[in-house]
């Protein structure tokens, strides 16, 4: 499993950040998706599908 986050696309709502937090973080300057783990640990793969389902702009993806 691969994550992909676009940071432009990235309104910063941080329900990754809160859904996936060994997955996702926040920027301390604009709010915007860090992605900490692109290839999550097999124990963190079922927060990361849910952090893709609810973000609210649609930046992250499973590739």
């Amino acid at each position: 499993m691969r994550i992909k986050a676009d940071t432009e696309r990235c309104i910063g709502a941080g329900m990754c950040a809160l859904t996936a937090p060994k997955v996702f973080d926040q920027s301390e300057d604009d709010g915007t998706v860090l992605l900490l783990a692109e290839e999550p640990a097999a124990e963190d793969e079922a927060a990361a599908r849910r952090a893709v389902q609810v973000c609210p702009s649609g930046a992250l993806s499973i590739a």
